[in-house]
């Protein structure tokens, strides 16, 4: 299993511990913490592929749209996304390439990225933040 992004416990949603050398690697992390609440991984093939490009005010919002984006890519699709080509990341804006395929096998369902908790800092692994799903 990939490192990266560990569950932590949440009274009444799911939350993830993420973190990433940089904040590229901060969210492609996050991205595969989403893929794993949504689904088993095992055998996910890349038969999707999605451009998403995206501007927000501040690099925590940007943090939930691509996550935002990445949930309703999945339910629109019925896919899972595992793979994740970040060509730009500033605080920002985002532009990636994902690829996923079809999900085989759901682990629960995901209404929402949550604000709660959401602040990236800086530590000794680089740049690291919980991340709230509303189930």
């Amino acid at each position: 299993m990939r490192e990266g992004f560990e569950e932590v416990e949440h009274t009444a949603d799911v939350a993830i511990c993420v973190w990433g050398g940089d904040l590229a690697e901060l969210f492609a992390n996050a991205a595969y913490g989403l893929a794993c609440q949504l689904a088993e991984l095992d055998d996910v093939s890349l038969e999707f592929e999605h451009q998403i490009a995206l501007e927000e005010p501040d690099v925590e919002t940007l943090l939930v749209s691509w996550l935002g984006e990445l949930l309703y890519l999945s339910e629109r699709d019925k896919a899972v996304f595992t793979t994740f080509d970040i060509h730009t990341l500033e605080p920002t804006c985002l532009e990636a390439t994902v690829r996923g395929g079809p999900m085989c096998e759901g682990r629960r369902a995901i209404k929402a990225v949550t604000f709660s908790e959401l602040e990236i800092v800086e530590t000794e692994r680089g740049y690291e933040t919980t991340v709230v799903f509303d189930v």
